[in-house]
């Protein structure tokens, strides 16, 4: 898996930085939605941007945690969460779950892109490097529902989430594996687990409910 080295550090760290402010904005939203106070908001944005990222680092023994490692990013969350509240606020925008999704789609499919990337540099597996991605995709949006007093969306609104995820991370193991530029890879990841996201959402295709 030499060609996972293709990224470069510097592409790695943008990609990061986008996933973290796609999900940053997703937990800023629903805590907006929920009427939390200002230090609610940004605990949820904290979550919701790093939760995914810092499980893939303890199941992958990364240290120190790639928050850690690149602190702009703490600033950045906090930052990007006074600035939202102030938008918020003085635009009197109407928050509705709809409108988290979409930053949440995006976000789904970026991580899921590093959490491959990441293991693939490690010579983990196929399937632990698939795995990796969906744990850093679907992490964060679960820890921001469950501080936000709800079954995670990832789990009951039976529109496929985590499967999205899945589809983009073997698309990013088979064509690192085919030797593809690393671009490519990140492209077709990213591509269609935001894609198949936003189709389930557009077209409310939905997951069969469990039934005893």
């Amino acid at each position: 898996m030499q060609n996972a080295t293709l990224w470069g550090e510097t592409l790695r760290l943008l990609v990061e930085l986008a996933a973290t402010t796609a999900f940053a904005l997703s937990g800023i939203l629903e805590g907006a939605r929920k009427r939390l106070d200002a230090v609610g908001v940004v605990v949820v944005a904290f979550l919701a941007a790093f939760g995914g990222g810092t499980l893939r680092d303890l199941l992958l023994d990364q240290r120190p945690f790639f928050w850690v490692r690149h602190v702009e990013l703490l600033w950045g969350v906090l930052a990007l969460s006074v600035l939202a509240m102030l938008f918020l606020r003085t635009r009197h925008f109407e928050v509705t779950e709809r409108a988290m999704q979409w930053p949440d789609a995006l976000g789904l499919g970026l991580f899921t892109a590093t959490g491959a990337h990441q293991a693939l540099l490690l010579d983990m597996p196929a399937l632990v490097a698939v795995l990796m991605g969906i744990v850093t995709g679907v992490a964060g949006g679960v820890l921001r529902d469950v501080v936000c007093n709800q079954i995670p969306s990832a789990f009951h609104d039976h529109r496929p989430y985590a499967v999205c995820a899945f589809a983009g991370g073997w698309a990013y193991v088979g064509l690192t594996a085919l030797q593809a530029p690393g671009w490519v890879a990140l492209v077709a990841c990213v591509g269609l687990t935001a894609g198949l996201r936003g189709l389930a959402l557009w077209r409310d295709w939905q997951l069969p409910p469990w039934r005893l």
